[in-house]
């Protein structure tokens, strides 16, 4: 008989295919902690809807692409997807790459979030202290702003975010 512990794991089924992901390390944490923050402040404060973290399944295709990002925003005009997990699409999504998930978060986590249409997905790269800010164009991602050890990112989707990276890797 399946626990209900085992509902909260790290497992994601990706293209059909269940994976098991390991827990992050302690810098990933911090970088998240500190994005989620100044997200969730300016979200808050703005009233423009809610910011989740990982884990919480976000259910695109049932049995076929279910996926944790480690940062998601749903605006307040898309709330119906809140249910037990989050099932549609996300107005944001973010990844943090690790080590050992760079291909995975910046190919094949990246076509997934574009073929069903998040309309931002964000790559945090803690190595080169960088951020890169995709939004969506017709059908496919665009690179829509940058930032490399120092400056900012500016969100299309999160109403007048504006995001110092330094505050974000320190």
């Amino acid at each position: 008989m399946k626990t209900l512990e085992a509902d909260f794991d790290l497992t994601e089924i990706i293209n059909g295919v269940e994976v098991m992901g390991p827990s992050p390390f302690r810098q990933h944490q911090d970088i998240a902690a500190n994005l989620y923050d100044i997200l969730r402040q300016h979200i808050k404060i703005n009233n423009l809807g809610k910011l989740y973290f990982s884990p919480l399944d976000v259910i695109f295709e049932e049995g076929f692409n279910r996926l944790q990002p480690d940062i998601l925003f749903v605006e307040k005009d898309n709330r119906g997807i809140l249910q037990d997990w989050i099932r549609g699409v996300p107005d944001m999504v973010c990844e943090i790459v690790s080590p050992g998930s760079y291909e995975n978060d910046t190919e094949v986590k990246k076509a997934i979030y574009e073929k069903y249409g998040v309309p931002e997905y964000w790559i945090v790269m803690p190595e080169q202290k960088k951020i890169e800010i995709f939004t969506i164009e017709g059908d496919k991602y665009k690179l829509f702003t940058v930032a490399a050890i120092e400056g900012v990112v500016t969100s299309k989707v999160i109403e007048g975010l504006q995001v110092n990276i330094e505050d974000v890797f320190e």
